[in-house]
C-alpha cells in the first residue's frame, strides 16, 4: 500500500479567544482561572427576557485580524444563532455570524521548511461566542464551568488550500503570530484562547471531487495538530484501501494515546438551524471607523522581518527567527539600543537565550536576564575584554548568581589575556615540553596544531585571546620548522 496514489485536503476552522475585558454580549470578566462558573450574569447564562449588547472592542480586533489578513472588511453584517445542544451551551444555541460575516476572502504565505512559499486563502472570519467548559472528572460525573460562556472569539476559516500537516503547522504558527503581533490575543493554546478544528479528505491524486471529510475538534498544540492530521491520513487511507468508505464524522484527539476516536456523527450546516438573531441589529462599519483601525495596526511580523534587515544588516534567518515571537524581537530591539554589535547579539539570543528558554520551558517574558546587561556581555566580548567562550561561563554565571557581567568578570579574574609578549612565552613553554608533538609538526603533521591550542588555552584558564594565539603559535612553529 503507498501513500502517494492519494493527496490530502485540508481546511483549518481556527478560534482565537479575544483579549477583551469583558464578554461579547455583557460586561462579564474574561479573566482565566476564576473560581468556576463566578464570571456569569444571566445574559452570558441565556435567561429568558435578557438582551445582548455588543462589545466594541472584540469587533475592532476582529477587522484587525481581517486587515492583517488582506481580507475584504464588510460594511455590513449580521449575527445570527446557531444552534445545537451540548451541556456547556445553556442558551441551546450560540450567537456566530453565518451568511453576512465580518471579513471575507483573504490569504496568508506560509514558509514551507524547504523554503518554498505557499498561499492559504481564508474564506472568512468572523465574530462568535464561546461555549462554557465541560470537566469530565474521575465519577461519573460532568461538571460545567459556565465562565467561559460568551467570551469573546474570533473563527478564522480556511479554504481547503492545506496538503498536509508540515502545512496546517505553519498556517497555525503564522495565524498565532499575527494574532500575538496584533495584541488581541495571547495565543496561549494550553489554556485554549487558540484552538484549531481540522476538516481532513483524502482523494485519489487528479480526482476533482472532493472525498468524505472528518473533522477534528479542538486540537490545542501544534504538535497535537501534527500528530493527529498524520494519524487521521493514515486512518483514512487504509480504511480506503481496505475497500471501506469513510465515514463522516467529528473525530477527538487523544494526545495520550495518540489515536482519534469519534465524538458525534457530523452536522451539516442545515443541522444548526441558521437564523439571524433577533436581538441585535446589523453590525454597520462606517469607512472613518474602518480608516482609524487602519492607521492604528501595530507593525506586523513581515514589516518588522523587512526592518530588522535593513536596520540592522541581519541576514534572513536571522529577522525571521527573531521575529518569529513578538517578545523576542522586543529583546532584541532593547539589546541592540545598549550595543552596535547587531549581529552578535542576534547570535547570543538565537543561540544562548533561546537556548536557555527551551531548557526551562519558559518564555522571554520569565528570562532572568535583562537586555541592557546581555548588552553588557556582548560588548565586553566585542571589546576583547572577554572571550566568547568565557562569555558563555560568565552568561551562566549572570543567571545563576543574579550579577552583572563586569561584578563576575572582576570576582574571577577573567580578562581576557592580549599581551603578545605574555601569550608568546607561555607558547614557547608549551612547545618546549611537548617535544614528541613539535616533532610530528615538524615532519609535516599539521593536525597536532589543536594539541598545543588546547595545552595553551588550558595554561591560561581559557582567557588567552583566540586569534592571538593562533597568529603566534604559527609563528613560532614556523620558525621551528626553519631551523629544522
Amino acid at each position: 500500500m503507498s501513500n502517494y496514489k492519494y493527496e490530502t485536503v485540508i481546511g483549518l476552522e481556527v478560534h482565537a479567544q479575544l483579549l477583551t475585558t469583558t464578554k461579547l454580549f455583557c460586561g462579564c470578566s474574561t479573566k482565566f482561572g476564576n473560581e468556576p462558573n463566578s464570571n456569569t450574569c444571566p445574559v452570558c447564562l441565556g435567561h429568558p427576557g435578557v438582551l445582548p449588547v455588543l462589545n466594541k472592542k472584540a469587533v475592532e480586533f476582529a477587522i484587525m485580524m481581517g486587515l492583517a489578513t488582506n481580507c475584504t472588511i464588510n460594511k455590513h453584517s449580521i449575527f445570527a444563532r446557531k444552534n445545537y445542544f451540548y451541556p456547556d451551551l445553556p442558551k441551546g444555541y450560540q450567537i456566530s455570524q453565518y451568511e453576512e460575516p465580518l471579513c471575507l476572502n483573504g490569504f496568508i504565505i506560509i514558509n514551507k521548511k524547504n523554503n518554498e512559499e505557499k498561499k492559504i486563502r481564508i474564506k472568512r472570519i468572523h465574530l462568535e461566542e464561546d461555549a462554557g467548559k465541560s470537566i469530565h472528572d474521575k465519577s461519573d460525573y460532568t461538571l460545567i464551568d459556565a465562565n467561559r460562556c460568551g467570551v469573546p472569539l474570533i473563527e478564522i476559516v480556511s479554504e481547503p488550500d492545506i496538503s498536509d500537516s508540515e502545512e496546517a503547522t505553519a498556517y497555525l504558527m503564522k495565524l498565532r503570530q499575527l494574532v500575538q503581533y496584533l495584541g488581541i490575543c495571547d495565543g496561549n493554546m494550553e489554556e485554549g484562547s487558540l484552538r484549531c478544528d481540522a476538516n481532513v479528505s483524502v482523494r485519489i491524486k487528479g480526482e476533482h471531487k472532493l472525498g468524505t471529510k472528518t473533522e477534528i475538534k479542538n486540537l490545542n498544540s501544534f504538535k497535537n495538530v501534527e500528530k493527529a492530521l498524520d494519524y487521521e491520513i493514515k486512518r483514512q487511507i487504509d480504511t480506503l484501501e481496505d475497500g471501506h468508505q469513510v465515514v463522516q464524522q467529528t473525530l477527538l484527539w487523544n494526545a495520550e494515546l495518540e489515536e482519534v476516536y469519534p465524538m458525534r456523527t457530523k452536522e451539516e450546516e442545515n443541522d444548526y438551524r441558521y437564523f439571524p438573531e433577533p436581538d441585535l441589529t446589523p453590525l454597520v462599519i462606517n469607512e472613518n471607523w474602518l480608516d482609524d483601525i487602519k492607521s492604528n495596526l501595530p507593525e506586523l511580523p513581515q514589516s518588522k522581518i523587512n526592518r530588522f534587515i535593513n536596520s540592522y544588516s541581519l541576514p534572513l534567518y536571522d529577522a525571521e527567527i527573531l521575529t518569529s515571537d513578538k517578545n523576542i524581537a522586543s529583546y532584541y530591539e532593547e539589546v541592540v539600543t545598549n550595543t552596535k554589535e547587531y549581529k552578535l547579539a542576534s547570535n547570543w539570543i538565537m543561540v544562548e537565550v533561546l537556548s536557555y528558554l527551551n531548557s526551562k520551558n519558559i518564555s522571554i517574558s520569565e528570562f532572568p536576564l535583562k537586555a541592557e546587561s546581555l548588552a553588557k556581555l556582548i560588548n565586553f566580548i566585542s571589546e576583547k575584554t572577554i572571550s566568547n567562550k568565557i562569555a558563555k561561563e560568565v552568561f551562566q554565571l549572570m543567571i545563576a548568581e543574579n550579577k552583572e557581567p563586569e561584578e563576575i568578570i572582576k570576582e574571577r579574574n577573567l580578562i581576557q589575556i592580549t599581551d603578545e609578549t605574555t601569550i608568546r612565552k607561555i607558547i614557547n613553554d608549551v612547545i618546549n615540553s611537548n617535544e614528541k608533538q613539535l616533532n610530528q609538526y615538524l615532519s609535516g603533521k599539521e593536525k597536532v596544531i589543536p594539541f598545543f591550542i588546547g595545552k595553551i588555552m588550558k595554561e591560561t584558564q581559557g582567557k588567552a585571546n583566540p586569534q592571538i594565539v593562533n597568529k603566534i603559535l604559527l609563528e613560532e612553529l614556523n620558525n621551528r620548522k626553519q631551523t629544522f
